[in-house]
């Protein structure tokens, strides 16, 4: 059968120092040549630090090691290989970071060479191991090993080409641009976040679709995070339900090379991390020389996989910088190229005859291998899948349409309709309606709330809580973690395309988690944000929970669609807009207050952005166009009614989404906002900015440009300005 590969995701196929002493080392003029494993063991240098001796703390036992390890002269020279291609590809742009690939390197041998399953010739196979570098700056460690084991996507010119235009291998991890990158990757404690829901969604999966004796989907997530990460407290937030969801197939590797930007980590960061993930429901293990203890790594993954009740943290401790003997042990090999002298002292302290970007024979050889090997083990799980498709056809189909984002025909056709004769309501609650409506037609629709669950109105009724026990289940609990809430929902749309997560808060708290919406907007990753609570109709909780700047922000942001809808229709247009759009995400801005079904609001025009709700006016030529959004629009379609009273010609404009409006044509955006109708008046709850582009220089921008009051709503719509008669008022200014 054929590979079970997104369509979308195929498209990329075709395209100062420490004040610790460094590590004794030999003298720049000694031509012996070394192996790392000659090198002293950086773990001696720990010994003064007691924080990391926790007396419950597992030390990696040294398990048997397979018979097919690889020959330790080899290893050596294969990471050797990976910390050169990243000095080299680093020295050659004149910027990037090299320390962490030079004191990874042989953590990320092993997993690449010896542990993780994939196919590098179809970097979507769905059931491959995931690999998240959160320590994203050490990216030139992840184009290495993907270079190394074959992935077209990063070949020796791309190599050559690190962090230049039109690069595959940008400066920081992007899954967009580099095939085998799995999430986008930067920001510390973004991506570990990523890999709790890359792991959360791998163990959802198989809990709705394994059979005793048909595992179809069983892999593991890993990831490297180093102390920056730690100090984040996003990281905190995600590990802390990680472990209470006993995600036992996430493994994370801790960098623990004390090391940050400003120096060496006691000047800021002295906690026992240990003792705090075992705190948070995680194993831990330590492997307490890194640089050089290949076995220690390999008995620390082997332990980790046989727990399978919790995640486990594997601290290994690195020197940064391994091998320089001017710069490793310090800041100054973070975030600078090492330098020409440095670049050549590095290579005859390592041993390292070899000119730039040089792969040796014997260790090409060895990786090539990587290839035939993915592409069996893609075979073989296709003909497992074809043998589950033959006994279980019902579940065989729902998850290929989750692998390859097939939307089931007339989904949309489930969503609630509405008439200007249907009851006031909330668009919160409206929004409630809908989320239920597409649970039962999406078998990817899945999500949840920041601990606002019976406020947001996100809760799934026909389905239960995600939970350690019970990870069939739809409604994700995440507690007070907005931030790492938006970012394991980035990782599980990454983990399979078909999987629609929302996830929702107050609006005003898009303050707490804007990091991991800019990821997703960057991420091309189409998670739906359903914010309720939008404006000062929230009333008495006051100016801390009422959003001002918030949805001129969002329409600030690249790629990202910033939708408020003003009643049922519109909110099921929001809805219908958000599912559709699976690279780029959605925020629904939703009313805690009541609010009218208005005539002429439509699904098609929402999908268009802005439209006409009503019009009195002939030829395209009104006497003045009223704009609005949200609660704001039944303010101007009343606006609209009295001046027509008054025998105006009036036209009244949804502009649920400036992102679609901007997306029509110059005819279409022509026919709703005719150029030579200057008399325009906006209202909108929330800042004027960004106005003048739709009501022009002689038009008026009616909102709030202050922050809120603590009073009921409709006290504060009359004090702040936000009234039929400040429209009327402000539109016969103009016409």
């Amino acid at each position: 059968m054929a590979s079970l590969t997104s369509s979308s995701q195929a498209s990329f196929l075709s395209r100062p120092s420490s004040n610790r002493s460094s590590p004794p080392l030999l003298p720049t003029d000694h031509h012996v040549s070394l192996s790392p494993r000659d090198l002293p063991s950086f773990s001696a240098l720990r010994a003064s630090f007691t924080r990391s001796s926790s007396p419950t703390l597992r030390r990696s036992r040294l398990l048997p090691i397979s018979a097919a390890a690889t020959d330790v002269s080899l290893v050596d020279t294969s990471v050797n290989t990976i910390r050169f291609l990243a000095i080299d590809a680093v020295e050659k742009a004149k910027s990037g970071h090299p320390g962490l690939p030079m004191g990874c390197a042989p953590m990320g041998h092993i997993l690449f060479d010896e542990v993780m399953q994939y196919n590098p010739k179809n970097p979507y196979w769905f059931n491959r191991d995931r690999f998240i570098l959160s320590a994203g700056h050490g990216c030139m460690l992840q184009y290495a090993l993907l270079h190394l084991a074959g992935y077209d996507s990063v070949r020796e010119d791309d190599l050559k080409n690190f962090r230049q235009w039109g690069s595959r291998t940008p400066g920081h991890p992007e899954n967009f641009e580099t095939p085998g990158v799995e999430v986008t990757t930067g920001p510390l404690g973004q991506g570990i976040a990523n890999a709790v829901g890359l792991a959360l969604a791998e163990k959802h999966l198989a809990a709705r679709f394994n059979k005793p004796g048909n595992e179809i989907v069983d892999h593991y997530t890993y990831a490297i995070l180093g102390d920056g990460c730690q100090m984040e407290g996003i990281a905190n937030e995600a590990c802390s339900l990680a472990g209470h969801w006993g995600l036992g197939k996430l493994i994370a590797f801790y960098d623990d090379n004390h090391i940050s930007i400003d120096g060496d980590t006691e000047i800021a960061f002295t906690e026992n991390v240990e003792t705090r993930f075992q705190g948070l429901g995680w194993h831990v293990i330590w492997v307490k020389n890194g640089n050089t203890g290949y076995d220690e790594i390999r008995a620390a993954i082997k332990e980790a996989k046989a727990v399978k009740d919790k995640p486990t943290l594997i601290k290994i401790t690195t020197t940064i910088g391994y091998g320089s003997p001017n710069k490793a042990n310090s800041y100054s090999v973070h975030g600078s190229a090492l330098g020409e002298k440095e670049v050549d002292a590095t290579r005859k302290n390592l041993g390292w005859p070899y000119g730039p970007f040089h792969v040796p024979e014997d260790v090409k050889s060895h990786w090539s291998r990587h290839i035939p090997k993915g592409a069996a083990l893609e075979t073989e799980w296709n003909a497992k899948f074809a043998d589950y498709e033959k006994k279980y056809p019902q579940e065989a189909a729902e998850l290929k349409s989750l692998i390859t984002v097939n939307l089931p025909t007339g989904w949309e056709k489930s969503l609630p309709t509405y008439t200007p004769e249907s009851p006031a309501d909330a668009t919160r609650n409206l929004s409630q309606q809908c989320l239920n409506a597409l649970a039962k037609v999406l078998p990817g629709f899945l999500g949840g709330s920041a601990d606002l669950a019976s406020s947001n109105m996100t809760l799934l009724k026909m389905f239960g809580d995600f939970q350690k026990n019970a990870p069939e289940e739809r409604n994700l609990r995440f507690g007070v973690r907005e931030h790492s809430m938006g970012a394991i929902c980035n990782g599980i749309t990454c983990h399979s395309p078909g999987l629609i997560p929302y996830c929702a808060t107050f609006f005003v708290f898009t303050d707490y988690m804007r990091a991991a919406i800019r990821l997703s907007a960057l991420s091309q990753a189409g998670v739906i944000y359903v914010m309720t609570h939008d404006s000062i109709g929230l009333g008495e909780d006051g100016p801390t929970h009422q959003p001002i700047e918030h949805v001129a922000s969002f329409r600030a942001m690249p790629n990202i669609l910033m939708l408020r809808p003003a009643d049922g229709t519109e909110t099921a247009g929001a809805y219908k807009v958000a599912v559709e759009n699976r690279k780029r995400p959605s925020i629904l801005a939703l009313s805690r207050q009541k609010l009218p079904h208005l005539p002429g609001t439509s699904v098609e025009g929402v999908e268009k952005g802005g439209y006409v709700i009503s019009d009195n006016s002939t030829g395209n030529k009104p006497d003045v166009i009223l704009m609005g959004t949200g609660s704001e629009l039944e303010i101007a379609a009343k606006a609209g009614e009295k001046l027509r009273e008054e025998g105006r010609a009036v036209r009244v404009v949804s502009l649920v989404s400036w992102e679609l409006f901007d997306e029509q044509s110059e005819e279409y955006k022509e026919s709703v906002l005719p150029s030579e109708v200057s008399a325009r008046v906006s209202i909108e709850a929330g800042s004027t900015f960004g106005w003048e582009k739709m009501v022009g220089s002689k038009g008026k921008a009616i909102g709030i440009d202050s922050f809120g009051a603590s009073a009921p709503a409709d006290v504060l719509y009359k004090k702040f300005g936000l009234t039929v008669d400040a429209v009327v008022a402000a539109a016969k200014d103009l016409c």
